[in-house]
């Protein structure tokens, strides 16, 4: 599987580039058809105090899947971006069955 980590209108960050390598990893041992994985950070001025953005675009055989965060910190979206994939992940796994 490869990655594509781009981070919008802010800095890169080598910690938060290791933390979503681990992730993706662990979703690749769990699910092998995982092709690639483009993420992207994007940070907006928000008055709720959120604004942290991060949005994973899984591609495997099929439909892409997709899912998007916003909280207060970039790691709580990555962990719960993922956790969303995952579970789209699961259904597809259920749905779709190997010959």
């Amino acid at each position: 599987m490869t990655s594509n980590i781009q981070y919008v209108q802010m800095p890169v960050s080598e910690s938060m580039n290791t933390m979503v390598e681990h992730k993706l990893e662990k979703l690749q041992k769990k699910y092998d058809d995982i092709i690639n994985a483009d993420v992207f950070f994007k940070q907006e001025n928000d008055p709720k105090g959120k604004g942290k953005i991060c949005e994973i675009r899984l591609s495997l055989p099929g439909p892409r899947l997709f899912a998007k965060s916003d909280t207060d910190n970039f790691e709580k979206s990555l962990s719960e971006t993922v956790h969303d994939l995952e579970g789209q992940l699961r259904k597809r796994k259920t749905i779709l069955k190997k010959y």
